[in-house]
């Protein structure tokens, strides 16, 4: 018999709870429906197993639904057809590197509790980053879109999680040309702002770059791929694509220094880093940091900047 070899995902944040492969017999308990897309699978250390069609956009939503049943405490989560169904175990990552920045503002200990808000920019229909950061870190957050959709269905995810109600509210961006404006008020004070940003610069682009994807998840070639994670217009693509998206948001942050103690963002693309660079010197950033964070084949980034002094951080009350 082979030895059992270690099936950890290295890549993932140590505290990330999906470092292990699925078991996918106890994720059916909380997710019947994932029961119906489970294949027999050999891994490759040699190792029988099971798998999904990953692209398979009923089987990834099935899965989720498990994962944040099993995870999170999450009843009756579901999204519009067609809305963006986020990977969990990369968003999961995320808000534990962000935990570790937040650490670093307060002696080494991760803040906790309904005392530490945070801004979810693009929050989307599947409220994904305020449920795992409310879930693992009792954050409370304000999760804006400019979708009415999207919002109605966070609405209804969060009716269903009573635990959320207390700790999610949720705000619709009138201006899709703005960011930060018309949400942040004089009054407001964040410990973070976290946000996906769309990659892509065109729907063309948006559309190539899911060709591509499904075309690697050896799906059958197609010019019309079906979106294994599914996304809306705003959620994929936006004028300028992922650094114009960000010069707006980095230059819109300036506006607020002093009421957000962590700005941060996901990076897709590796080449839009000088740029990023260069703005968040220039719009006068005090503190610049970045976490390199991979799940599978895909590798991103997490950046994130302070416009307060180190004096400053250690005087945040959380």
């Amino acid at each position: 018999m082979k030895p059992i070899k270690n099936t950890e995902k290295q890549n993932l944040h140590p505290r990330n709870p999906h470092r292990s492969r699925y078991d996918f017999e106890q994720l059916a308990i909380h997710s019947p429906a994932l029961k119906n897309h489970i294949l027999s699978h050999t891994y490759p250390d040699g190792n029988p197993g099971q798998t999904i069609n990953f692209s398979n956009p009923e089987a990834v939503k099935a899965l989720n639904k498990a994962l944040l049943s099993s995870h999170y405490n999450i009843r009756d989560w579901d999204i519009p057809e067609h809305f963006l169904c986020p990977p969990i175990p990369g968003r999961a990552d995320y808000i534990h590197y962000l935990a570790d920045v937040l650490a670093d503002s307060n002696n080494g200990i991760i803040p906790q509790g309904a005392g530490v808000e945070g801004l979810d920019i693009g929050t989307g229909a599947n409220c994904i980053y305020p449920i795992i950061g409310n879930s693992v870190y009792g954050w409370h957050f304000v999760g804006t879109d400019i979708d009415e959709k999207a919002i109605q269905n966070c609405k209804k995810i969060i009716q269903s999680n009573p635990q959320l109600i207390p700790a999610i509210s949720l705000q619709r961006q009138t201006e899709p040309r703005f960011i930060f404006k018309n949400i942040i008020t004089p009054q407001d004070r964040f410990a973070f702002t976290i946000c996906n940003p769309p990659f892509h610069a065109s729907a063309a682009e948006a559309n190539k770059a899911a060709t591509r994807k499904v075309h690697n998840l050896k799906q059958t070639r197609t010019d019309k791929p079906v979106l294994n994670f599914g996304g809306q217009n705003a959620e994929l693509w936006c004028p300028r694509g992922e650094i114009g998206f960000l010069t707006q948001m980095i230059y819109e942050s300036a506006k607020y220094p002093e009421q957000v103690l962590w700005f941060t963002t996901l990076v897709s693309k590796k080449e839009n880093l000088a740029a990023i660079y260069r703005t968040l010197h220039k719009v006068g950033a005090v503190t610049i940091r970045t976490f390199e964070m991979a799940q599978g084949q895909k590798t991103s980034r997490m950046v994130a900047w302070t416009f307060l002094t180190e004096t400053q951080h250690k005087n945040w009350q959380f």
